[in-house]
């Protein structure tokens, strides 16, 4: 696995102090407070577009910087520390990648320049049912003239609420499961028939429900190919998994930080806890496993941004061992704070909230499991 760059280094912590400073977890808070329907603060998300990380992934053509996704990925990994509420996996990462993978040249100059400078959000709607199945696409597009109606609903919206653009993956032929017959269009968010409701999770970010009646688009609005639209999808996914997966890594670390500071003041039995060996081997269990974590979550940016063949499985392997990760920092973060880490005063909640919403997002360990064994063969 290669180390960062330079760029990337100045990169990562241009992000971290910018979040430090700029975003702590308190301004969260106040945003959560606030009842905001679209899930982010709009100023910070206007500082971040104006430091460039909306158009990391996209190409210099369309107003980006074409950085790579690996260097998106050292961006989400340090706002996801300060759990930073901003659309850039739906959009920047989610969004923008299945218009520079598949999109039209004018789709490209419609939409990409807008999303790299933070004046219009993207979202991918994919989900239709309770768990994670990208493969089961039942929302139907029907020829109608020289172009498409759609049929249906999406739910689990990330940044849905917020969107001024939907990547909709639709039914154009063939049976729910069938892997032919999938195409990708692009339809705006103010498009007639489309409504969306707000779908309030647990760790207050922007998701909605669509729903589509009769939404008519042009044929100018298919993104790849009518009914080929399967591996464009997997491969637009697989960028917003791996984006998924950096940001859990970022929760993970900043949850041992944090823990590991508590247990070096916090006084009990008139000793600091931290002197206590069976809390120092629960602490040195979840460093070793954020450092073995780590460079798959890495090896997936890089593999992304090499355009390598084993892209696919490396992103299962990332996002498996990232929701495994952030799974067990942020549950030792709450146990080891004690009491006051069950409270809503403090911040130990949005990481382990943060962190579930996460370990569903773009499939669970399960899944992962299930898929990188599939992929190897096994």
């Amino acid at each position: 696995m290669s180390l960062l760059t330079e760029e990337q280094v100045m990169l990562r912590d241009s992000a971290r102090g910018w979040a430090q400073t700029n975003a702590p977890v308190r301004a969260f808070r106040t945003m959560r407070d606030s009842g905001n329907d679209k899930g982010f603060d709009a100023g910070t998300f206007k500082d971040i577009a104006e430091m460039g990380w909306t158009g990391v992934v996209i190409p210099e053509a369309y107003g980006g910087s074409e950085f790579g996704y690996r260097s998106i990925g050292v961006v989400i990994e340090e706002l996801g520390r300060n759990v930073v509420a901003a659309p850039l996996i739906g959009s920047a990462v989610g969004g923008a990648s299945a218009l520079i993978l598949g999109g039209t040249e004018a789709q490209k100059r419609a939409w990409l320049p807008k999303i790299a400078d933070g004046s219009a959000i993207a979202a991918l709607a994919v989900d239709e049912g309770p768990r994670y199945a990208p493969e089961k696409v039942a929302l139907t597009a029907t020829k109608n003239g020289s172009g498409y109606a759609l049929s249906g609903s999406k739910t689990f919206v990330h940044e849905g609420m917020a969107a001024d653009m939907f990547v909709v993956a639709a039914r154009t032929s063939g049976d729910v499961k069938d892997e032919k017959g999938i195409t990708l269009f692009l339809v705006p968010a103010g498009a007639k028939g489309l409504s969306r409701s707000r779908r309030e999770l647990m760790d207050s970010r922007g998701y909605a429900d669509l729903t589509f009646e009769n939404v008519g688009v042009g044929a100018d609005a298919v993104i790849g190919q009518v009914d080929g639209g399967r591996p464009l999808l997997d491969k637009t996914l697989d960028r917003a998994t791996a984006a998924a997966a950096a940001e859990e890594m970022g929760l993970a670390q900043q949850a041992f930080d944090t823990t590991v500071a508590y247990m070096k003041t916090r006084v009990q039995f008139g000793q600091l806890i931290g002197s206590f060996q069976a809390l120092q081997h629960r602490a040195a269990y979840l460093f070793t496993a954020l450092q073995l974590a780590r460079p798959t979550v890495d090896a997936a940016l890089q593999a992304i941004d090499d355009n390598a063949d084993n892209v696919p499985a490396l992103v299962s392997l990332a996002k498996a061992t990232a929701n495994d990760i952030v799974n067990y920092a942020t549950r030792e973060m709450i146990q080891l704070h004690g009491g006051i880490g069950m409270t809503d005063a403090h911040d130990a909640g949005f990481y382990i909230k943060r962190a579930r919403v996460l370990e569903a997002s773009f499939g669970s360990s399960a899944y992962h499991r299930e898929r990188y064994a599939r992929l190897l063969g096994i």
